[in-house]
Formats: structure tokens, sequence, C-alpha cells
């Protein structure tokens, strides 16, 4: 009874549940900033997110199986409560939940989901371990579940696109402050990351620089006149906070990179008041 206690919880950890979700909602408001909320679509692009998602993180942590043991020795995997088989059969049967989810969504977004799908499977074999080239497709990934709920519908307009850019440079600073955290382990592993190649505080600049043209960028549905000053009055302070959090990367690379992710969430939240603000 309390090995498969153990087993369940470590499935459960494998994929990450809180970013799974998380990741999912971010779906859900793709969908409601395009302006196009409908029950079945939606519902089964946020089912399809949560599947990949769940599936891309437990799949990592088999990959990753032993650069965790150095940077985290508490995984389900170097710890034992998963073996290597189950972790990867598991990943497997979530992509499968992930395909049925979106097979009859539109074909834009089952484009989208497809190439997610490829993405996350070739991500740590082929992506991972170049220098830079594994955080944007992370970026890119993590932006794309706004692209995909707004496909899902038929909702694809230019603000949904400002929400995919600024989602994607915010998390493109995380990862690399993320790898400027994880540089022992990764380096005992044999990556070439950016902070390894290139130094660790000239990628820290690297990530302010591309937050702070991300915040920049977010005035755009304001000048443009699509939300009015309910979505700068949030956006503006998540700017705030992600700009802040990348420059804090350089005393404390963990706390930058809890504080990036709040700050996304903010941000996502300013689109989904200014979109209510303009239906009321």
């Amino acid at each position: 009874m309390g090995d498969t206690r153990a087993l369940a919880g470590g499935l459960l950890e494998l994929t990450r549940p809180g970013n799974a979700v998380a990741a999912g909602a971010l779906t859900f408001i793709g969908a409601f900033v395009g302006g196009g909320l409908q029950p079945i679509p939606v519902t089964l692009a946020v089912a399809a997110t949560v599947f990949a998602v769940a599936a891309g993180n437990a799949a990592n942590d088999y990959f990753d199986r032993d650069i965790d043991r150095v940077n985290r020795p508490d995984r389900p995997i170097p710890s034992g409560r998963v073996t290597p088989r189950t972790a990867a059969t598991f990943a497997g049967v979530l992509f499968l939940g992930a395909v049925v989810a979106a097979a009859t969504l539109p074909m834009l977004a089952l484009a989208i989901a497809v190439v997610n799908l490829l993405a996350l499977l070739a991500y740590t074999e082929l992506f991972k371990g170049l220098p830079g080239v594994g955080n944007a497709v992370v970026a890119y990934l993590t932006g794309s579940t706004f692209l995909f709920g707004a496909a899902a519908v038929g909702a694809l307009g230019p603000d949904v696109w400002v929400l995919f850019g600024l989602a994607a440079v915010a998390t493109f600073a995380r990862e690399l402050v993320k790898d400027v955290e994880d540089v022992a382990g990764d380096r005992e592993e044999g990556l070439r990351t950016l902070p390894i190649v290139a130094g660790e505080r000239a990628t820290l600049t690297l990530a302010v620089a591309v937050m702070v043209i991300g915040a920049a960028a977010s005035a755009f549905p304001y000048a443009r006149g699509t939300f009015g000053v309910a979505y700068l009055a949030l956006v503006v302070p998540a700017d705030a906070v992600m700009v802040g959090a990348t420059a804090w990367g350089f005393r404390d690379p963990g706390t930058a990179q809890r504080w990036l992710k709040r700050g996304t969430f903010l941000a996502a939240t300013a689109f989904v008041v200014g979109r209510l603000a303009v239906a009321g």
C-alpha cells in the first residue's frame, strides 16, 4: 500500500501539476482574450494543454534523471519512487491523451498542437544543451498556449499575439535565470547552456534586456486603442514585477524565477481585465 501511494505521488509530481494546470489556464485566457469563448473547443484545448505539459514534464524528468541526481535528488526518479521505464510509459500515455483531446479542433489549433508536441519531445535531447536555443523553445511553448486557446475558437487576433510575445519573453528571461541557478549540475552533465558558455553576468544582462523590450511592447494594445486604462493599470505593475525580478537574478536566481512567473500571470490578468472592460 505504501509503495503504491509513493508511486502515485511520484507520478503526480512528475507532471508538475501546478505548471500543467497553469498552462491550461493560459490556454483559456488565450481563447477569452481573442473574444471567442466556446465551451466544447475551449474545454478540449485546455485538456490537451494540461495533458501535453504534464507529458512534457514527465519526459523531461526521464531524460534529466542523471542531472537531477546532482541538482534535484528529491525528484521522483533519482529518489527511487518512480523507475525510468515507468516514467517514460507514463509520459507516453499523457501524450496520447493530448493528441485525443486536440484531434477535433480547428486545423490551425491542431497544427500548433502538433508542433508543440514535437518540440516537447525533442526539447531535452536536441535543444536543451544548446546555448539559448533550449530557452527559446521553452519560451515559445509557454507563449503558444495563448495562441492555441485562441486558435481553438478561431479568434487569433493581434492582441493575442502581443500576449504570446510578452509571455514568451518573460519565460525566456526566466529560463536564463534558471540556467544560472543550475550551472553546477549542467556543467557536470556536460551541457553547454548560455551561462556556461558566455558567463553568468552576460546571461543575466541579456535576460534583463529582452524583458525590458517585452515590457515596452505590452503597451501596444493600449496604444492601438483595443484596451483602455483598466488594462494599463494592471500591465504596468506586471511589467515592473517582471523587469525587477529579472534584475534580481543577479542576487538570487531562485527568488527571481518565482517572481517572474507571478509577473507573467499578472500580465495575463491585465489582458483578461482589458477584454472584460471592452465587453462591458
